[in-house]
């Protein structure tokens, strides 16, 4: 057991991208860490797995800063994301189909997307136009950058503040209206059946508004080589700035003295100390199992008995042998109704969402491409189902090969060209992350706790000194730059105080 009193050596659990994040700022501030992972490689839920040559990947559709006159694209530099990084920015978020051959295309232009709509259903012009208003009305939010002179910094603080106080109220009034609120307002089915689709129903419209702004100004492109490339470049920029990473080690509990966080004991006994603990690993896991539930107040604790996460999903892979050059590319992917319900896992489905990653040739060999398809689920359906492991795996097998049938209905001769099926439940997601219930990005910002984007959530715990947490479970929304922009909060936290300027490179 080796034994710190310096607080300048900081253990950090978890190697997602706020862990390696939080490990990037702070060795360029001067402190020594050493990360633990209990995954083999980096990267958390920013991941994708090989089969048979095909890249099916877990995570990355956009990435919000993708631009460089993007005031966060700064963030991407210093974590090491945008070296060499090939983006590209598509021409559609989504389509949807129904079975009478209609097609709603949802522009990334915010120009052709109005056009767009107002010719699909000219009865629905009122809330077409809200949502186009509200999407120009996000379209001057930038990010102020370190690097900005400051008379372009202060110039885009007033041009937020400009804009907030001719748009205060309304975006108020969208924090407040969920998807499926929005989506009542529309005559027009196949319109309705899409905002219902294309976001989480609970889930506040006013990130929508702000993702399709991002899209039109073209701040949030697709990272060619997609999710495991990114969270490998994080890891590099971690290790040249001299970071320690431990992979296949996980913490079971973080070692408490006289209510001071003093290191962390392993799943095989093994003890390290240090003078600070950092967890960027599941919140629920953090505070409940490696703190015993000990520390935090009541607000802590009001998440986890009151908040919705984002629900889990049954994820599948396929790797087909077809180029799909007759499907636009798009950043979501394309959905149609199917000619009858079908019963996939524990819900009946109508529709099936697949996306075609034929924008990207990395993920593929010559010829064939990946594709994925997402469908919410229920935790505790496959909880139960493990039980009985044979029955979980026939659920597995089962699901793919009626997944594969269905999409035969949209893509005829795709049943003889799928080459690789690999289905993944929310158990695979928290086997390999840790995540609490399966959720893929934490909590969900709904009209009842949309006041934490004023105020952002403690990254401490009271009554416990020298531990700190980063990641999605204290930055509502989830998201890629949450976490590091969680972790550049925390490591500025930690500068402050030590009395200490913080830095965001090095030199």
């Amino acid at each position: 057991m080796k034994s710190h009193n310096n607080d300048r050596d900081i253990i950090i659990i978890g190697a997602g991208f706020a862990g390696l994040a939080a490990g990037i700022y702070a060795q360029i501030n001067g402190y020594r860490t050493q990360i633990f992972e209990m995954h083999n490689h980096p990267g958390g839920l920013c991941t994708a797995w090989k089969r048979k040559g095909y890249t099916i990947d877990g995570c990355i559709h956009w990435l919000v800063g993708s631009s460089p006159h993007s005031g966060m694209y700064h963030l991407w530099e210093e974590v090491g994301i945008a070296r060499g990084r090939e983006f590209i920015n598509m021409d559609e978020y989504m389509r949807i189909e129904d079975t009478n051959g209609r097609e709603l295309i949802f522009y990334t232009d915010v120009d052709k997307l109005e056009k767009h709509l107002l010719e699909f259903s000219p009865q629905d012009e009122k809330p077409i136009m809200e949502f186009i208003r509200g999407i120009r009305m996000c379209l001057p939010f930038d990010h102020a950058s370190r690097l900005d002179s400051p008379l372009k910094k202060l110039y885009k603080k007033l041009k937020v503040v400009f804009t907030f106080m001719a748009n205060g109220r309304k975006m108020q009034q969208w924090m407040k209206l969920t998807s499926e609120d929005f989506a009542r307002q529309f005559k027009d089915h196949l319109l309705r059946e899409a905002f219902l689709e294309m976001w989480v129903p609970e889930f506040s419209m006013f990130f929508m508004l702000f993702t399709f702004a991002y899209l039109h100004n073209k701040n949030a492109g697709y990272p060619i080589g997609g999710s495991r490339p990114m969270s490998q470049a994080l890891e590099d920029r971690y290790l040249e700035i001299g970071g320690l990473v431990h992979y296949n080690k996980r913490v079971e509990s973080i070692l408490v003295e006289n209510n001071n966080a003093v290191g962390i004991r392993l799943a095989d006994g093994t003890e390290h100390r240090c003078g600070r603990v950092i967890s960027a690993a599941d919140g629920y896991t953090t505070i409940f199992k490696m703190l015993d539930g000990k520390y935090g107040d009541e607000k802590t604790r009001e998440p986890y008995e009151k908040w919705p996460v984002f629900p889990p999903l049954i994820f599948v892979g396929l790797g087909v042998n077809r180029t799909f050059d007759d499907v636009t590319p798009s950043v979501s992917g394309l959905c149609y109704y199917l000619k009858q319900p079908v019963k996939i896992g524990d819900a009946t489905r109508e529709r099936l969402w697949v996306h075609i990653y034929n924008q990207d040739p990395t993920l593929a060999p010559a010829g064939r491409t990946s594709l994925t398809l997402m469908m919410p689920t229920n935790y505790e359906y496959w909880k139960k189902l493990a039980h009985d492991k044979a029955s979980y795996n026939q659920e597995k097998k089962e699901i793919g090969r009626t997944v594969v049938d269905l999409l035969e209905q949209r893509f005829p001769g795709i049943k003889s060209q799928t080459e690789v099926i690999d289905v993944a439940t929310p158990l695979t997601f928290e086997r390999y992350t840790g995540n609490w219930k399966g959720s893929f990005e934490g909590w969900l910002i709904t009209p009842e706790n949309s006041h934490v984007m004023m105020k952002p959530m403690s990254q401490t715990l009271s009554g416990l000194q020298n531990f700190y947490m980063c990641g999605q479970w204290v930055e509502p929304g989830g998201g890629l730059p949450t976490s590091v922009m969680s972790a550049e909060r925390l490591i500025k936290k930690l500068c402050k105080e030590d009395h200490k300027k913080f830095r965001a490179t090095q030199g």
